[in-house]
């Protein structure tokens, strides 16, 4: 059948050759010799691709010609897109027509084999095909890539599933398409790097009509509603027809293509765009601002309107200008040489450094630079709109100029319309409406039922993991449907069954680490993080001698002294009259002042004073040191009976040294730890399966530490609160979540849907409800006994020291008027003693008469009235 197929290719070539191409009529060729220079060029003439190449490349060595006074030729053959029909294209062009250069064709799986032909007779060949292999370049030694690779889109199309938080894509390709080879490992990468990863690849041939139905309608049961679509332009529009047809355009769904489809979107008409609503599309850029395009583009729309009548567009697109610059690159190389031979043609297009349409146009290892800077399109009505840039550097944006804002996110572009004609972003997912129910592994293995448990008869799965399950899933808007299953083994094959595709997801008390992390994925940590080693405790008899002081901490102690000498001090002042004994030396006096205050914190003898202001004091006193002792000694009493413990054992160094056997859960991640973290030797370090055994085994020091993630000690030291404790530092460790297979369309919902339960507090009522079944009664107040300081005691510390204030401040305004009438009364008989000889004769006259002496010797005694009798 192959034989069959090259025999009627070679006639058919053969009839083209010998009815002289109308093509070849039209090039502007009129060299007979061949010594000025021909080059061949070798495209689909029936695509729209094809068309746009042969004028482009028709115009630029017109353009060439009429500039530099050459005369090259043009000679183009048909290829229809068959390679075997190009293979004997490009030898027709070598040998018969004598060409120098062969530029084209458009895919890889033409272009290899014209390249094969040209690295046989040593004639450079331009390839327009976007993607070549890396081994081509070292295989045929002829071959130049003269378009840019355009890898790149693959990291724009990433950038653009990654801004709407997609994680699960399905890709749509051409089996026959060999460049994919080197496409979709970039892809894959490009979506790693944004949480994503493809669901499905999917080969489609333009010879099995049936397949497009068939493999739409296995998509379209699946679970991922986003379609990257990275094929030729006939084929992805029998794609899209067909999807239209199953109701696949319409809401909901999210289609992508590639820069293959995307670059013709300025030729598409109404009916085809009709077809297209709410496709996004990336697009080849190129400066259409530049002066030299404009010209250029004037000049292709009014011949191509002449010479394609029949298309509905007449604009350039990507295809037109890199044609024109492939004919210059080859024109500019072939006017450098004179008889040289065509090895040293190909080194002046290695050479070649010139500015053309499309841009820079200098190549390094026979390859022109990737392209960067992509355009990012959304079909809407009757045309498309054009949404931003993604670039290598940038990112998105609207523009590409200096100083432009740029973003990460495709969100900060123009309002995307879906298809469906919704600007309302798909969830990118379903849920299968005949998918079978989750199946999901449960732990039956775990030493603390209190997370997950399982009950044999009837079956039945309960504790804190299964309840936040069924909590996050409460919040999941989907009808999501699960059967839980036993699994009896570790975690680690827990987690591989997932992978296995034994069990759909895991949940449990499942720790989160990264080796578990290679084939499943995982919710976010729904449990605190860490491991602890837990000991046991002993007596803790240190620093009895100063246990008195311990009641009040230093500030309260320096503030009852000072009180308290200062109210002896006002006791004292106001009393110090009435007892002789008081009366001595300076010192014996601060001494009995001071025994009285601090005599008074134990006894009571108020009825000993004499003077109301120091009852009054007295009393506020009283008051506060009866309530300071007995507090004092109600303090004293609970510190006496709380027994404090200490860590037997302070960190694992001191566990290494003694070479000492610790610890852990059977089942868990902790064994590898040790061994592989923290050094343990694997001999030293023993499995246990319930807590109580743990626990046993801590009490007869057959282990001397346990090591337990830090949910784990929180349930075990509130069961044995007062044998163990928490020692050493705590190892950052993953903390438990749910395990998902890598992929997973609904990852996000669940999370989601886990952080509104905590932020609702279900979680925290689980968990404060697990942990309070196991809790010591008498623990928190042992812990928490802890010396008083004076915010406890202000108030009366204020009364009292008030009081003594108020009562000291009336004793010395009564104490000053006592003073001033003594003082009167002494100055008025010194003034009668003195005066008694000089005026004995003014004391015989009437009493009253002595009144008028009384203002001569006190001038400011006014309302001073002695009484004479």
């Amino acid at each position: 059948m192959g034989k069959l197929h090259f025999l009627f290719s070679f006639l058919l070539f053969a009839a083209m050759v010998s009815g002289r191409h109308e093509t070849e009529r039209t090039a502007g060729s009129t060299m007979v010799d061949g010594k000025q220079g021909r080059i061949g060029a070798i495209v689909d003439m029936s695509s729209r691709i094809g068309k746009e190449e042969i004028l482009a490349m028709q115009m630029a060595i017109e353009d060439f010609n009429s500039l530099s006074n050459r005369n090259f030729s043009l000679v183009i053959r048909d290829s229809r897109s068959d390679p075997n029909l190009a293979a004997l294209a490009a030898k027709d062009l070598i040998s018969m027509q004598r060409v120098q250069v062969l530029i084209g064709p458009q895919t890889w799986e033409v272009a290899s084999v014209v390249s094969e032909v040209g690295n046989e007779e040593k004639i450079p060949v331009l390839a327009l095909a976007n993607e070549i292999p890396k081994w081509a370049n070292e295989r045929f030694k002829f071959l130049v890539q003269a378009s840019p690779s355009q890898l790149n889109q693959m990291r724009a199309i990433a950038g653009i599933i990654g801004s709407w938080d997609w994680h699960l894509v399905n890709v749509i390709y051409e089996d026959r398409d060999f460049s994919t080879t080197e496409i979709f490992p970039h892809l894959v990468h490009a979506l790693k790097d944004v949480g994503a990863e493809v669901s499905e690849f999917v080969g489609l041939s333009q010879f099995d009509s049936d397949i497009f139905t068939k493999e739409l309608e296995r998509l379209r049961r699946g679970s991922s509603r986003i379609f990257v679509v990275h094929l030729p332009f006939k084929l992805a529009m029998r794609l899209f027809e067909t999807a239209k047809e199953m109701g696949m355009m319409g809401k909901d769904y999210v289609w992508i293509t590639t820069d293959t489809f995307t670059s013709l979107a300025h030729s598409f008409n109404v009916s085809i765009n009709s077809v297209l609503q709410g496709v996004v599309g990336v697009k080849s850029y190129f400066p259409e601002r530049n002066p030299r395009y404009r010209d250029f583009y004037l000049r292709f729309c009014q011949r191509f309107r002449l010479e394609h009548f029949d298309e509905d567009n007449n604009e350039p697109g990507i295809f037109a200008v890199q044609a024109y610059d492939a004919a210059t690159t080859a024109a500019m190389a072939m006017s450098e040489i004179q008889e040289k031979g065509n090895d040293h043609l190909l080194e002046k297009i290695e050479l070649t450094d010139f500015q053309g349409l499309g841009g820079k146009i200098q190549f390094k290892d026979r390859k022109l630079a990737p392209a960067d800077t992509f355009q990012i399109i959304n079909t809407l009505g009757r045309s498309y709109m054009e949404l931003g840039f993604w670039s290598d550097t940038l990112g998105f944006s609207q523009e590409l100029r200096e100083n432009s804002s740029s973003s990460s996110s495709m969100k900060d572009l123009s309002q995307v319309f879906w298809p469906g004609g919704s600007s309302e972003t798909p969830k990118g997912w379903v849920v299968p409406t005949d998918a079978n129910p989750l199946r999901i592994g449960v732990p039956t293995g775990s030493m603390f039922k209190q997370y997950v448990q399982v009950e044999e008869d009837p079956k039945a799965f309960n504790g804190l993991a299964i309840d936040l399950f069924k909590e996050t899933l409460g919040i999941l808007h989907a009808p999501l449907s699960y059967q839980f299953h036993c699994f009896d083994g570790s975690y680690d094959d827990l987690v591989n069954e997932i992978y296995l595709k034994k069990f759909d997801a895991a949940i449990g008390d499942i720790a989160i680490i990264s080796r578990r992390y290679e084939h499943t994925e995982f919710t976010h940590p729904y449990s605190e993080a860490g491991l602890v080693m837990i000991v046991p405790t002993t007596n803790d008899t240190s620093n009895k001698s100063l246990l008195f002081t311990k009641p009040f901490t230093m500030t309260m102690w320096i503030l009852i002294a000072v009180v308290t000498v200062y109210n002896g001090f006002v006791v004292w002042l106001i009393e110090r009259g009435h007892y002789p004994e008081h009366d001595g030396s300076m010192l014996d006096e601060a001494g009995a002042m001071f025994f009285s205050s601090f005599t008074t914190l134990f006894s009571l003898h108020g009825n000993r004073l004499h003077s109301n202001l120091s009852r009054m004091a007295m009393v506020a006193w009283l008051f506060m040191a009866l309530v300071v002792t007995q507090t004092y000694t109600a303090n004293l009493a609970s510190m006496l009976t709380v027994q404090k413990f200490k860590a037997t054992i302070s960190d694992i160094e001191t566990l290494q040294k003694t070479n000492a056997y610790v610890g852990n859960g059977r089942g868990t991640f902790v064994k590898s730890y040790l061994e592989e973290v923290l050094d343990f030797p694997a001999k030293n370090i023993k499995n246990y399966t319930t807590q109580n055994d743990l626990a046993e085994a801590l009490r007869n020091q057959e282990i001397a530490a346990a090591f337990l993630e830090v949910p784990y000690a929180k349930l075990f030291l509130a069961r044995f609160c007062n044998e163990f404790m928490i020692s050493g530092p705590t190892y950052h460790v993953g903390g438990f979540g749910f395990a998902f297979p890598r992929g997973f369309p609904l990852l996000h919902e669940v999370n989601k849907a886990l952080l509104k339960v905590f932020e609702n507090g279900k979680y925290r009522e689980l968990e404060e409800s697990m942990i309070a079944r196991e809790k010591c009664e008498d623990r928190e107040a042992k812990v928490k006994s802890s010396s008083l300081s004076p915010n406890s005691f202000f108030l009366l510390f204020v009364l009292s020291g008030g009081v003594s204030t108020l009562a000291l401040t009336l004793y010395t305004i009564s104490a000053h008027k006592s003073f001033l009438q003594q003082t009167v009364l002494w100055r008025l008989m010194l003034a009668v003693i003195k005066n008694w000889g000089n005026h004995r004769r003014e004391f015989s006259r009437q009493p009253n008469d002595v009144l008028l002496i009384v203002p001569k010797i006190f001038p400011n005694a006014t309302n001073l009235q002695i009484q004479v009798q």
